[in-house]
């Protein structure tokens, strides 16, 4: 049996929901696997703790909560720190590199540090540094294929931001793509 479990932390307003959705989305009706989502966050609307629990397996998940996450998307300093001793020994953090420093990885993790939020300021959004995190996350791993992320974007943003998304999407992959 294949399963990746992913974990994406951050706060309120950076898209860390709309993540989890499009992760399993892509997995279980763009690639043909099975997923769970589970969410949490914390009561206030924006600035507080939040995070999207997603596993994809190629058999039926028996349990729905990430134990051990394979992959961790960390999109805040708090929320690295909280999360990050859960990350497998093999693991992989991808971080957005201007507001996190992670302190000690687990032996054998990599990580990949992304300036994601500049990067989606440069293309007139920040909104979108979720997306690109997305893009980023499709060039490191095999668990949801590329073209099951894009068609997962396409049906759950608004469709005046298709064509950014989409950009987003293709940025994050291409600064892994070039090895920044």
């Amino acid at each position: 049996m294949s399963i990746t479990q992913i974990k994406v932390v951050g706060f309120g307003g950076q898209g860390v929901v709309l993540t989890g959705t499009i992760l399993g989305k892509a997995g279980a009706l763009f690639d043909g696997q099975f997923a769970t989502m589970i969410r949490s966050y914390g009561p206030e609307a924006r600035g507080g703790a939040c995070s999207s629990q997603i596993i994809i397996a190629d058999e039926p998940i028996t349990y729905p909560y990430v134990t051990q996450p394979d992959i961790l998307i960390a999109l805040s300093q708090e929320a690295c720190e909280r999360y990050l001793s859960e990350l497998s020994p093999n693991g992989t953090l991808l971080y957005e590199s201007e507001l996190v420093k992670p302190n000690r990885l687990p032996n054998g993790a990599k990580s990949f540090g992304i300036p994601c939020t500049r990067m989606a300021q440069e293309m007139g959004n920040r909104l979108v540094l979720n997306i690109m995190m997305l893009g980023c996350l499709a060039k490191i791993s095999s668990a949801i294929s590329r073209q099951a992320l894009e068609e997962a974007i396409r049906t759950s943003v608004p469709a005046k931001t298709i064509d950014l998304n989409l950009q987003a999407f293709n940025q994050g992959y291409d600064f892994l793509a070039t090895g920044a």
